[in-house]
């Protein structure tokens, strides 16, 4: 069954977007003079819900390279290459472990895997929730972080309001942008953040790029 369409506004959406950046250039003339220089984002959405986490699980903590290699690797054990949980709870952990994926990381596929089979996890259900009730459930799985579950939110979902404020990259972006000493504090950054809402999410990417930050394509939980 397709995974259903989001209740709200969402990134996926160019009026949406439209509607965002002109917020953010309205509000705050850093971000105006970054969105300026870069022009308009083209925003790229990762596909199904439990492909992206299980792409995020495996990724986890391993350079890009080597991390594609694994994974290539892994998706092979499936059909079409595209695992589904019903399959993934079926292939045996020595399979899994062959393609390169750590004992640990074997461990968090399967219990996401369960989850989303014993309905502990409804994915369809999440485009219905808000962000933290999102951030709640994917939380509780293992091997999944807050970290994650921000960056599900945005590249996903595409919800506009996400602030990522333990994000390295985005902190190393604001404090050049703004041209701060140091690394602006979780408060601060929030602080900053207050003429964002409800386009954090948006500021969050323009940020990234403006400090040639790669915007997070996995997830580092």
């Amino acid at each position: 069954m397709p995974e259903e369409g989001p209740m709200q506004p969402t990134l996926k959406d160019l009026a949406t977007v439209k509607r965002g950046t002109e917020h953010l250039m309205r509000v705050d003339l850093v971000l105006r003079s970054i969105i300026n220089s870069i022009g308009p984002v083209r925003l790229e959405f990762e596909g199904g819900h439990f492909h992206a986490l299980v792409v995020s699980i495996i990724f986890q903590q391993i350079a890009g390279k080597a991390a594609d290699a694994i994974y290539r690797r892994f998706i092979t054990l499936f059909p079409n290459s595209t695992p589904d949980p019903e399959n993934l709870l079926r292939t045996p952990d020595e399979a899994i472990r062959a393609t390169g994926v750590s004992p640990q990381k074997t461990v968090y596929l399967k219990d996401l895997a369960e989850r989303v089979v014993d309905g502990r996890l409804n994915l369809r259900e999440l485009t219905k929730l808000p962000d933290q009730e999102v951030v709640r459930m994917l939380d509780e799985v293992r091997g999944i972080g807050r970290w994650t579950a921000q960056m599900f939110l945005i590249f996903n979902l595409g919800r506009t309001d996400v602030l990522p404020v333990d994000d390295l990259g985005l902190r190393k972006a604001v404090r050049e942008a703004y041209k701060l000493r140091t690394l602006p504090s979780v408060e601060k950054l929030r602080r900053m953040a207050k003429p964002w809402h409800p386009y954090c999410s948006l500021a969050t990417i323009y940020l990234w790029r403006s400090g040639r930050t790669a915007v997070p394509a996995r997830r580092k939980d």
